[in-house]
């Protein structure tokens, strides 16, 4: 039996043959002789461990303390959350004050339990492009998520109440929330009520703020939106025109609530991929990231690749990311284990692009008549 010394944790933590079925699927070039190796590595005292994981300790956070505080904690396993790393990458992180410096609770709760978010920015650095948008229904890397050149904004659809220290353990943030505060019973809209009101002059029905929600996420992603107002969206969040037709409001409520699905991947439209993981060599380690447009394919190394990627499918852009290049940079030295998540990121990238489209037809009828609030 072999135990260890987490430095995630704090506590000695057994090797167990799940736990080493863990780490052989996520880090495939350790091999059984390395269990010693990693055991005595994670064995360390606290100053070898901020050294090999290049941590730093700051004025309100040490090592020591941090360790000690997790090991007082009984339920470890609630405080491990989902979070968007960058546009389609999932990664997971343990959300607890001992070890994330900022951790926005007073915005970030609202993602924890069933909810959906805008992620989007105030001032875009590029002066000749906007393509800030993105749909999350989970936690976000708050200052990179869609672009690291940005400041990140998170706009949950829904704001649920506020989580006490008696609820959280150990949370004790002092950060401003940008948004109206929670009320104290049941989730609300995180939507101005002179929206609903004004809506409802000219609607012949109340609309929900999913549909509220669906359809400016429709207007973000209007090319024609996102050009005619470029020099506005540089210098401060996006403006939405509301239409005062009802029809243009449910056809681009549609064309939203496609794409959110696209970006959140539970899409039906998803299957079959449009893309495929080829090469007959057993090397599926990522080496390099090179894309032949004449072939249509990203090679990862000199035999596996994805092929089926049109050009403007390679090239887009999600933010600061070109989306496909990021996702495989990310991950150069590491092993292609999830082939089949790729091929589906591609797909929804491309018809993205066919929705794009859809909207933009639909785009010039929204100015024809704009709802002023």
């Amino acid at each position: 039996m072999t135990w260890f010394a987490c430095p995630y944790l704090g506590v000695p933590v057994e090797l167990t043959d799940e736990r080493w079925a863990h780490i052989r699927k996520r880090h495939r070039y350790f091999g059984p002789e390395d269990t010693d190796v990693l055991a005595a590595v994670l064995a360390h005292p606290d100053e070898i461990i901020l050294q090999a994981f290049d941590l730093k300790e700051k004025f309100g956070w040490k090592i020591k303390d941090s360790r000690q505080e997790i090991a007082n904690i009984s339920d470890l396993d609630i405080y491990i959350k989902e979070i968007l790393y960058r546009p389609f990458d999932k990664r997971y992180l343990f959300y607890h004050q001992s070890l994330i410096e900022r951790m926005r609770f007073e915005v970030m709760q609202h993602m924890l339990e069933e909810n959906i978010g805008l992620v989007t920015i105030r001032r875009s650095r590029n002066p000749e492009k906007w393509n800030f948008a993105f749909v999350a229904n989970k936690l976000i890397a708050g200052a990179t998520a869609i672009t690291s050149l940005d400041i990140n904004y998170l706009f949950p659809l829904y704001l649920y109440p506020e989580q006490s220290k008696k609820d959280n353990p150990g949370l004790n943030l002092t950060t401003m929330l940008i948004f109206e505060p929670g009320e104290k019973y049941g989730r609300k809209p995180n939507i101005a009520p002179i929206i609903f009101s004004g809506l409802a002059e000219y609607y012949p029905k109340r609309p929900s703020p999913e549909e509220i929600f669906y359809y400016v996420y429709a207007i973000l992603y209007s090319n024609i939106y996102r050009e005619t107002y470029v020099e506005f969206l540089k210098i401060d969040f996006p403006r939405v025109p509301f239409t005062a037709d009802y029809e243009v409001f449910k056809n681009l409520g549609k064309s939203g609530k496609q794409l959110a699905d696209l970006h959140l991947l539970k899409s039906p439209a998803l299957d079959p991929p449009i893309a495929r993981y080829q090469g007959s060599s057993p090397n599926d380690r990522i080496e390099k990231v090179i894309y032949q447009e004449d072939e249509q394919r990203i090679y990862i190394n000199n035999d596996k690749y994805f092929e089926g990627i049109a050009p403007e499918v390679w090239n887009y852009y999600i933010g600061g990311y070109q989306v496909l290049h990021k996702y495989l940079k990310d991950r150069k030295g590491r092993t292609m284990d999830d082939a089949p998540h790729y091929c589906r990121i591609v797909t929804a990238l491309s018809k993205t692009i066919e929705i794009q489209k859809q909207i933009d037809a639909i785009y010039p009828d929204v100015e024809k008549e704009i709802i002023k609030f």
